[in-house]
């Protein structure tokens, strides 16, 4: 495993939640980003935020590591949920939050 790789692989797996995005959570630098910060701040759960656009090396290992060719990525207990368009529709049919509870419940 390359150093990016583990460096990616300690974040998701020391985090409940995690969020590789464009920006930060306060300044996303993406409508795809900006949309998944508003549906995980909805879900009033803490999340770990990852700039990809602070680590070309991060940018480009999370799509490797996930297997997943854009960015945002949402991970959850050390899955990838997926993307924008996975995490809007578990976000609008209600399965987003109870995820996220759980995954910041059983984190404490």
């Amino acid at each position: 495993m390359s150093d990016v790789q583990q460096q990616i692989e300690e974040v998701v797996k020391g985090n409940p939640i995690v969020l590789f995005m464009k920006g930060t959570p306060n300044f996303p630098m993406c409508g795809f980003s900006a949309r998944v910060v508003d549906a995980l701040k909805q879900s009033g759960q803490p999340f770990q935020a990852v700039n990809v656009l602070a680590d070309p090396e991060v940018r480009e290992g999370i799509k490797v590591y996930g297997n997943w060719p854009t960015i945002p990525q949402l991970y959850v207990e050390g899955q990838l949920i997926g993307g924008c368009d996975i995490t809007l529709d578990m976000f609008q049919s209600g399965e987003l939050a109870p995820l996220l509870e759980k995954a910041a419940t059983d984190a404490s």
